[in-house]
C-alpha cells in the first residue's frame, strides 16, 4: 500500500487512525484518514469500501456514543454492532447518511421528515389571515394526521372510498359457487365465506341476478358477523341434514360481507399485493367536505399570501420560497398587528432559510405534501443532508453512501457545494462514491481493492488524489486518469445500431408529464436522460411500463408507494406503433428480492435447485433415500430444527435490543448433522452456501446448469457475493443486478422489452463497463432495452437517447432532444448535452471521462 501519511501529516490538523480492521472482507488493514477534509472511499463494487466507512468507522463512533447513554435509551437506537477492529484513534462523533427507501406510510411526507410542515403549521396558526370572528386554531389543527385537523368526513385521507354491487360482482350471471363475488378472496378465504352462506341457508348455486335483492344486499354490505358451524366439503343438502341432527362441524366460521372484507384489507393489510387487489373493487371520489385537502373546513379558511395551507403544500418548494420571501423581508403583511407581523417575519425567515438549502441541493421541484414512499433513495438522502446543513453541527464526521446516486451531472455541482459547506463548518466528510466528478474533488482518496469480495479488502492507496495515478493495481486510477491498459475508460467507441421498429406513446400524462408525445425505438439500447425530477421515471418506469403491461395483459407488481391514490392527478396515455414486436415486458427494478433472511441469491436465481439435486444424487444421499428437499433449509427434514434453518437464534435482552447469535446446535450451518454428512467434492451443502459466486464458479465448473448461472452472476459484477447471503443484506443495486442475471440465464427468445431504472447505482466504472456489455448482449439477442440513467458511460454506449427537461418539476416533463448519443450531445437547450459531449470527446482521445488531473480540495 502507498501511504503518504508521514509527508502529509504535518499539513493536517489531525487524523483518524484505524488499526487492524477486519470487518467483512477487510484484511487486517491499517489506514490514516485526515479530519476536516473530504475523504472519498473508492474501489470496485464489493471491494470493502462500505465495510471500512460504515461497518468500521461509523459503527465504532456509534458504539462509543451509545456507551454514554443508559441501557434503556440504548434500546431505542438501531445498533449496527461493534466492528471487528483492533483500535481507532482520533474518531469524532459520526452521523451516517445512507441510501434507503422512504417509510411505507402514505401519511409520511417531505414536509414531515424535514420538519418544514411544523413550521408552516405554526406560520398559519400564529400569523395567518383568519375570517372575522373565528377563533385561533392551534398548529395541530392544521395537520390532517391529528384528530384536531383531520377532515371529519374522510378522516384526513382527502378521498372517500366505497364499493358497489357492480364493482364487487362484475358478472351477475355467475352463482356464488362460481365466484360471482369477485371481491372475496380467491383461495380458502372465499371458499370459507361460501360455506358459511350455505350454513346460513343462502342458495349459492343460483345465478347472482336471480337472488332476491334483500339477500344480495345483506351478503355484500352487512356489518353483522355471525359465527356459524361450517361443514367443509358437504353439499347444501348434506349441510342442512348435519345442522338438523347437530353434527360436529369442521370448524366455526365467521362471516364477513364482501364490502367489509374489501375495506378492511385496503386499510389494514401489510401486503401491497392484497391492497392492490382490494383497490380494484373500490370506487373513490374526492371528499365533498374538504375538496381533497384533508383538513377541517375551518382550517382551510385561514390563508397566508392568499393561499390556504393545503394549496401552499402542493406548490413546488421553489415557488413556496418565492411566496414567503416578501414576508421574510418584511415587505408584505405590514398592515397586520405589529406582534403578528414580527412573528410572521421571523417564521418566514426560518422557512426561507431552510428551503434555500433544499433548493441548493436541486430539490426545488418537490412539494411539501410529496409522500416519502414516492421519493427515491437519492432524494431522501439529500433531504437528510439538507437537515444536517441547517443544523450547524461542528466537529462531526459525516459518513455518506454514494450521495451522487440518482443525480444528473448538472446537479452534482450543487451536491459538491453542500459538502463544501459542511466541511467549511468544521466537519469531516467520509464519502463512499463511484462518481468520478466527486472523486476528483476529494482532498484525500482511499482506494480499496484490487477486486471484490475475497479479492478485495486491501488499501491500495491512501493520500491526495494525484498520487493514485502511480498505483498500477487500481482500477479506479485507470478510469480517473484515463490510463492505458485493460479497463481504460471509453477506449472502445460505440457505433449505434438501427432500430427495428418503434413504440409510440401519445398523450402521456403523469406527474409533470403533460400530453407528451414520444417514440421509443425497438431492437436497440435506449437511455432516457435528464436532470433529477425531469420526469424520466414517471415516463419509463411508470407510464410506459403500465401501458405495455396492460397491452400484453401482464401484471405489474406494485409497492406501497404506488398504492397512494393518484386519482386526483391525471394519468394516462395511448400506445401505437409496432406493438406486435413486443412480446414480453421485463421490469428489472431495485426492489428487494426478498424481505426475510430466508431469501438469498441462490434461491432467487434458481441455481440452488440444481445444487440441491446434485447433493441428492450423491452416493450417501441416495443410500439414505434423501431427496432434493432434504437440502432445503426452509422445510423440515434436513434443516436444523433448533433455529428452523435460520442459522441464528434471537436472544432477548432486558432493556436492550434483541440480538441474533449463531445457533448453538448447528453453529450457523442451518442444517442438521445428518444432512451435513452428505458431501459433493468434499463440501457440504452449508459449505456451498458459504462460497462466493467466484469460488462456486470454480467449484461447479463441471456442472453446466450451475456453472452457467454463476457465470452470468459474475458477468454482472456480483462475483463477490456469497450464495447464501440473505436478501436483507443486499443493496438495491445488487438486487437489481441479481434480477438482471436471472433474466440473462433464460433462453433468449427475443422480442422482450427490458426496463431498468438507474442500473449503475452502486457500480464502479469498471463494473458499469461490464453492465453495458450485458445490456448490449440482450439487444444482440433480439430484445429492446430502455434504461433511465445519469451515467454518461452508459448513455454514450447507447444506440438512442431521449433527453427530458429542460429542468425539474414544472420546468421539466418535455422532450428536449432525441437521437444518437452524438446527435444529443450537440442539442441546444439540453442540460445533458455538455456532459455527454465531454465524455464523447474523451472517448475520441482514448481517455474516457478522465480529461483533467484531479485538483485536491478544489471546489
Amino acid at each position: 500500500m502507498t501511504d503518504p501519511f508521514h509527508g502529509a501529516a504535518q499539513a493536517r490538523t489531525g487524523f483518524v487512525r484505524v488499526r487492524g480492521a477486519r470487518e467483512h472482507n477487510l484484511r487486517n488493514i491499517d489506514v490514516n484518514l485526515p479530519r476536516d477534509a473530504l475523504v472519498v472511499f473508492t474501489g470496485v463494487s464489493g471491494s470493502g469500501k462500505s465495510s471500512l466507512a460504515f461497518g468500521t468507522l461509523y459503527a465504532e463512533a456509534q458504539r462509543r456514543y451509545l456507551e454514554s447513554v443508559s441501557p434503556y435509551a440504548r434500546r431505542l437506537f438501531h445498533q449496527v454492532g461493534a466492528p471487528d477492529v483492533d483500535g481507532i484513534d482520533g474518531l469524532p462523533p459520526a452521523v451516517a447518511l445512507q441510501q434507503q427507501r422512504g417509510a411505507p406510510s402514505t401519511r409520511s411526507s417531505l414536509g414531515s421528515v424535514t420538519t418544514l410542515s411544523n413550521l408552516v403549521r405554526m406560520l398559519y396558526s400564529r400569523t395567518g389571515d383568519y375570517p372575522s370572528a373565528q377563533g385561533i386554531i392551534y398548529a395541530e389543527g392544521f395537520s390532517p394526521n391529528t384528530p384536531e385537523g383531520a377532515c371529519p368526513t374522510c378522516h384526513g385521507q382527502g378521498r372517500l372510498y366505497d364499493v358497489t354491487e357492480r364493482s364487487m360482482v362484475p358478472d351477475d350471471s355467475l352463482s356464488i359457487r362460481e365466484r360471482a363475488i369477485a371481491a372475496w378472496p380467491t383461495a380458502w378465504g372465499g371458499q370459507n365465506q361460501r360455506d358459511i352462506l350455505v350454513t346460513l341457508g343462502y342458495d349459492v348455486d343460483r345465478p347472482w341476478r336471480e337472488l332476491p335483492q334483500q339477500d344480495r344486499d345483506w351478503i355484500l354490505f352487512t356489518d353483522e358477523q355471525p359465527v356459524v358451524p361450517v361443514y367443509a366439503g358437504l353439499t347444501p343438502e348434506e349441510t342442512r341434514r348435519a345442522l338438523k341432527r347437530g353434527a360436529e362441524p369442521s370448524y366455526m366460521g365467521t362471516f364477513s360481507s364482501a364490502r367489509r372484507h374489501v375495506l378492511h384489507t385496503f386499510t389494514s393489510s401489510h401486503s401491497a399485493a392484497m391492497k392492490k387487489r382490494a383497490a380494484e373493487f373500490m370506487l373513490s371520489r374526492e371528499c365533498p367536505t374538504c375538496g381533497g385537502k384533508r383538513l377541517r373546513p375551518e382550517a382551510l379558511t385561514v390563508t397566508v399570501a392568499g393561499l390556504d395551507i393545503a394549496e401552499l403544500s402542493r406548490l413546488p418548494l421553489r415557488r413556496v420560497a418565492d411566496l414567503l420571501r416578501p414576508l421574510a423581508e418584511g415587505t408584505a403583511g405590514a398592515d397586520t398587528h405589529p406582534e403578528q407581523a414580527l412573528a410572521r417575519q421571523q417564521l418566514s425567515e426560518n422557512l426561507v432559510a431552510r428551503l434555500a438549502v433544499l433548493l441548493d441541493l436541486g430539490l426545488g421541484y418537490l412539494t411539501l405534501e410529496r409522500g416519502t414512499p414516492t421519493l427515491s433513495p437519492g432524494e431522501l438522502q439529500r433531504l437528510r443532508l439538507a437537515t444536517q446543513l441547517y443544523s450547524h453541527l461542528f466537529g462531526v464526521v459525516y459518513v455518506l453512501d454514494e450521495p451522487s446516486a440518482g443525480l444528473h451531472p448538472a446537479d452534482t455541482e450543487a451536491l459538491l457545494a453542500a459538502l463544501e459547506g459542511l466541511k467549511a463548518a468544521g466537519n469531516s466528510l467520509f464519502v463512499v462514491e463511484h462518481e468520478l466528478e466527486v472523486i476528483r474533488r476529494a482532498d484525500w482518496l482511499v482506494d480499496i481493492g484490487p477486486g471484490a469480495g475475497e479479492q478485495g479488502g486491501e488499501v491500495l492507496y491512501s493520500g491526495p488524489p494525484a498520487g493514485l495515478r502511480d498505483v498500477e493495481a487500481s482500477l479506479t486510477a485507470r478510469y480517473l486518469f484515463g490510463l492505458a491498459g485493460e479497463g481504460a475508460a471509453g477506449s472502445v467507441s460505440h457505433t449505434p445500431s438501427s432500430p427495428t421498429g418503434w413504440v409510440r406513446v401519445s398523450g402521456a400524462t403523469r406527474h409533470n408529464l403533460r400530453d407528451l408525445e414520444v417514440a421509443f425505438p425497438l431492437g436497440v439500447l435506449t437511455s432516457v436522460t435528464g436532470v433529477s425530477g425531469s420526469g424520466k421515471s414517471s415516463l419509463v418506469s411508470g407510464l410506459l411500463v403500465d401501458l405495455i403491461a396492460s397491452h400484453l395483459g401482464q401484471e405489474v407488481p406494485d409497492e406501497a408507494e404506488e398504492l397512494q391514490d393518484h386519482a386526483a392527478q391525471p394519468s394516462g396515455g395511448r400506445l401505437g406503433g409496432d406493438l406486435e414486436r413486443v412480446r414480453r415486458l421485463i421490469q428489472v427494478d431495485q426492489k428487494p428480492i426478498g424481505r426475510t433472511p430466508r431469501s438469498n441469491l441462490a434461491t432467487y436465481t434458481g441455481l440452488f435447485d440444481h445444487v440441491r439435486r446434485l447433493f441428492a444424487a450423491a452416493p450417501l444421499a441416495r443410500s439414505r433415500g434423501y431427496g432434493a428437499g432434504r437440502f432445503s433449509f426452509n422445510v423440515k427434514g434436513g434443516r436444523c430444527e433448533h433455529c428452523q434453518g435460520e442459522g441464528a437464534v434471537m436472544v432477548e435482552l432486558l432493556f436492550l435490543p434483541s440480538v441474533y447469535a449463531p445457533c448453538p446446535v448447528c453453529h450457523g450451518a442451518r442444517y442438521n448433522a445428518e444432512t451435513l454428512e452428505v458431501q459433493v467434492g468434499n463440501r457440504s451443502i452449508a459449505d456451498v452456501l458459504g462460497m462466493t459466486v467466484d469460488e462456486a464458479g470454480a467449484f461447479f465448473a463441471g456442472e453446466p446448469p450451475v456453472a452457467h448461472a454463476l457465470g452470468v452472476l459474475r458477468e454482472v459484477g456480483l462475483g463477490y457475493l456469497r450464495l447464501g447471503q440473505p436478501a436483507t443484506e443486499l443493496s438495491g443495486g445488487e438486487a437489481q443486478r441479481i434480477k438482471l442475471a436471472t433474466e440473462l440465464q433464460r433462453a433468449g427468445r427475443g422480442g422482450a422489452l427490458y426496463v431498468l431504472d438507474e442500473p449503475t447505482t452502486g457500480l464502479h466504472p469498471a463494473d458499469v463497463e461490464r453492465l453495458t456489455r450485458q445490456l448490449a448482449g440482450l439487444v444482440g439477442a433480439g430484445n429492446t432495452v430502455i434504461v433511465v440513467e445519469h451515467d454518461m458511460q452508459v448513455v454514450a454506449s447507447s444506440d438512442w437517447v431521449i433527453d427530458l427537461g429542460p429542468g425539474a418539476g414544472e420546468e421539466g416533463g418535455r422532450v428536449v432532444a432525441t437521437g444518437t448519443p452524438g446527435e444529443v450531445a450537440r442539442a441546444p437547450g439540453s442540460r445533458t448535452a455538455p456532459y455527454l459531449a465531454r465524455f464523447l470527446e474523451g472517448q475520441e482521445e482514448g481517455r474516457g471521462t478522465a480529461g483533467a488531473t484531479p485538483q485536491p480540495g478544489s471546489y
